[in-house]
């Protein structure tokens, strides 16, 4: 298989910069791929460990690659209810 592969890449030159871009261009997908499984909080392996990653995120730290005068100010009628979400679910799982 490669032997008829090599062969043709001798005869056919003009092969050789489409066959190297198309490669690159399959690491560098790979390695976005990758990159973002193992840093990004949106994109999750394992459901049972942390079902909901995006919940321990600090909000005042920029997620996006390009963040231009991003002003974050807490909403408070959205704490007070992450608060008694929160209390609502210690307090069931003590039962």
């Amino acid at each position: 298989m490669h032997g008829g592969f090599l062969q043709l890449l001798k005869k056919r030159k003009e092969l050789i910069p489409l066959i190297g871009i198309v490669g690159c261009a399959a690491l560098g997908a790979t390695a976005a791929s990758i990159y973002f499984l193992l840093t990004k909080p949106d994109v999750i392996l394992n459901k049972t460990r942390n079902p909901e990653p995006w919940e321990t995120l600090d909000p005042s730290t920029p997620q996006k690659l390009i963040t231009i005068n991003q002003q974050w100010k807490p909403v408070e009628e959205l704490e007070l209810v992450k608060k008694l979400t929160n209390d609502l679910l210690s307090s069931e799982s003590s039962y």
